[in-house]
């Protein structure tokens, strides 16, 4: 009974832990992000480790980032464009900066 109990919220404190690193964001111009052209559109981000996932419908693009936490909250979500390279997004309502790295988005 005991196991079981610790078992459910183990996996709660999973599937919590999971939805805090998922995030969504809009981008309103084509942006470049490690190389691939993502098309303006709403789109699904996923933190893994010190990767960010992507996602919109079944395309999916992967880049190196560097997860930053400021003092302050986010009012709303920002992206830092270098031109059409992503060079930051700042998600709103968090205090998170997802800094992606200068390497990873040069056009090969």
């Amino acid at each position: 009974m005991v196991k079981n109990i610790l078992l459910g919220f183990a996996s709660l404190a999973l599937v919590v832990a999971s939805a805090a690193s998922t995030y969504n964001v809009t981008f309103y111009q084509p942006v470049m992000v490690n190389g691939s052209e993502l098309k303006a559109g709403d789109y699904k981000l996923e933190l893994k480790d010190k990767m960010v996932v992507i996602k919109q419908g079944k395309s999916t693009t992967e880049a190196p980032v560097t997860v930053e936490t400021d003092n302050q909250k986010y009012q709303r979500t920002a992206i830092r464009l270098n031109g059409n390279q992503v060079e930051e997004i700042r998600i709103g309502g968090t205090n998170t900066r997802l800094v992606f790295d200068k390497a990873s988005n040069a056009t090969n």
